[in-house]
């Protein structure tokens, strides 16, 4: 069909009165808007067989088709790698070392594609070997030119079995993304599909086997982050997606013209959400143990995703004093979640779990904050009183942390931050610029809604005098800046804690001597994680914190309470082991 070619006939139609043509196979023309075909046939003139002659023929119906109308025979997993290429691009560009792509998230992507049976593999899970060994020579065109062996720099492994590894190897290694063309077979894509496989990849529920979906290559690139310990945590991950500098929701727009994508490929390719904090964590997990990834590379002290290093991140992004940095440090050396066998992720284990780092190094900042302000409605109160005097007589000296002043510039700042969060999420513009569509007959008329909603758009922003977006300026992994030239903003970086800690002897210690657990319930089973967890039980202050930290991470609220009552477990141990023997004398005193 070719609505250009068709702009020459002008009558109107005869039963909707429109004026709109396109040419159909047989070269008829019919009205895209009631879908009425007409007996005219469009006249063609056509010299090139008798020279130096004109003349004029009506054709027969035999339209010539352009060259990408029918487009490459592609599949599923194709269309995925498109997606992993363009993330892996995206996190090139915002300083992530180009080895990852080439060396990490490369060979976990061959070895997804060797463990789920669809290519690198001698019975793939296609129905005939024809297909199979289409798909094998275009995923074979890769840039990701190293080796079927996993991570030789770290001492890795191979992850390619042996019978993989030789079939692997007699396929040419070519620049990656795929550049496949149109298969020499004459391979018809599925009627509710552009791609070869869509019907059956939707319909297909194996067990034991980890399907490909959108969500599952952000989690794929969280594995290839966390394996070279770069300085992107999960929240800073999702958060780029959701600021458009990583693709994931209509990312599909990226694919070549040649690979068409319709029917059953919208479901498997479109998203219609942002990613959870959550679930994607839960994917990650779920993806590394069906690889069955080895132990991954140790984190260390001087690696990011310490919470030695994170907590001082998250302290100057708060705003808070750092010297609380110090105490931090002492809770993380207590509990022992800096030991190095408690940080590394290790898919091999029995329980395979990987730590939420940035979830973590917030909840410890919140015990220090309740360790020292007590975070009751009251007490802090009272400390922001006698931190205000001193502030009036001592100007001269280094001031006190004031939380009364710390929660007004804070509460203000985020408010703002929020509201525009919000406001640009209301304004996100969901439909592609490429239009997806459920067959070709449906093409026409999804492509005219689409011309009508641009230009009812236009509209609507010259009367609102609507201007155009600013450019995207380059991310940064801190939200908030805080500097002492800011006049507007107090910076309490540099903030003493003296007037919430007291000597005794050579040691501090801090002026609250009493602390509140957060929860003292939690499952009987071997998670350990809480039963409920409702606001209206817990102070304004309390909640005002785990609100901040919650937005700033882009989490839910009860994640980092559950977060803060494991870190409180393990540091009071004593306390909770007394609790349960209370209880359970209650209990005996209440059958007697």
């Amino acid at each position: 069909m070719d609505l250009e070619e068709a702009k020459e006939f002008k009558e109107r139609c005869t039963q909707c009165a429109a004026v709109s043509w396109g040419l159909t196979d047989e070269g008829k023309y019919y009205c895209t808007s009631c879908h009425n075909v007409t007996e005219r046939s469009k006249e063609v003139i056509n010299t090139e067989d008798i020279p130096n002659t004109k003349i004029k023929a009506i054709n027969r119906g035999l339209k010539r088709k352009k060259k990408l109308e029918k487009g490459w025979d592609w599949y599923v997993c194709e269309g995925f790698q498109y997606i992993l290429y363009q993330q892996a691009e995206a996190l090139k560009s915002l300083g992530v070392g180009p080895e990852l792509k080439n060396e990490v998230l490369h060979n976990f992507w061959k070895r997804y594609l060797q463990k789920s049976k669809q290519a690198y593999c001698e019975n793939p899970i296609y129905i005939t070997r024809k297909k199979a060994t289409v798909l094998e020579d275009n995923l074979s065109h890769s840039d990701w030119s190293s080796e079927p062996e996993l991570l030789s720099d770290v001492g890795c492994p191979s992850f390619v079995e042996s019978g993989a590894e030789s079939q692997s190897d007699t396929y040419s290694q070519k620049p990656f993304p795929l550049s496949s063309r149109a298969s020499q077979s004459e391979m018809a894509s599925s009627v509710c599909s552009g791609s070869l496989d869509g019907v059956e990849y939707s319909q297909q529920k194996e067990k034991g086997t980890v399907k490909m979906s959108v969500p599952r290559t952000l989690a794929l690139c969280y594995l290839s982050l966390l394996w070279k310990r770069e300085t992107i945590t999960l929240s800073d991950l999702l958060r780029f997606v959701e600021e458009d500098h990583i693709p994931y929701v209509n990312a599909f727009q990226h694919f070549p013209e040649e690979m068409k994508l319709y029917g059953r490929d919208k479901r498997i390719f479109a998203v219609e959400s942002w990613p959870d904090y959550e679930d994607i964590h839960k994917k990650t997990i779920e993806i590394a143990t069906f690889l069955d990834l080895p132990r991954f590379p140790d984190i260390t002290e001087d690696c990011y995703l310490h919470p030695n290093i994170l907590c001082m991140k998250y302290l100057m992004e708060v705003n808070l004093p750092d010297e609380m940095h110090g105490l931090a440090c002492q809770v993380i050396k207590m509990t022992g979640i800096g030991e190095v066998d408690f940080l590394t992720f290790d898919p091999i284990a029995k329980m395979a779990k990987t730590v939420k780092y940035d979830v973590q190094a917030v909840a410890i900042i919140v015990v220090v904050l309740k360790l020292l302000f007590l975070l009751d409605d009251n007490f802090e109160w009272s400390l922001s009183n006698l931190a205000e005097k001193y502030n009036k007589k001592n100007k001269k000296d280094k001031p006190w942390f004031d939380f009364r002043k710390w929660y007004q510039v804070m509460k203000k700042t985020v408010d703002e931050k929020k509201h525009k969060w919000e406001e640009a999420r209301a304004k996100y513009m969901w439909k592609s610029e490429k239009p997806l569509y459920y067959s070709v007959i449906d093409k026409p008329v999804v492509y005219k809604r689409r011309d009508m909603v641009v230009n009812l758009q236009k509209q609507f922003s010259t009367l609102v005098g609507w201007t155009p977006a600013v450019e995207k300026t380059r991310p940064s992994s801190f939200q908030f800046n805080w500097t002492e030239e800011d006049t507007d903003r107090t910076c309490f970086h540099g903030h003493s804690l003296q007037g919430v800690l007291k000597e005794k002897g050579q040691s501090l210690l801090t002026k609250n001597s009493s602390y509140w657990l957060s929860t003292q319930k939690f499952c009987k089973g071997y998670c350990k994680h809480l039963t409920t967890y409702e606001e209206s039980n817990f102070s304004l202050s309390y909640q005002f914190i785990l609100n901040l930290f919650s937005f700033l991470l882009r989490i839910k609220t009860s994640l980092l309470h559950e977060e803060v009552s494991l870190i409180e477990r393990k540091l009071f141990k004593n306390k909770y082991s007394r609790t349960k023997k209370k209880s359970r004398r209650s209990r005996k005193a209440r059958r007697h």
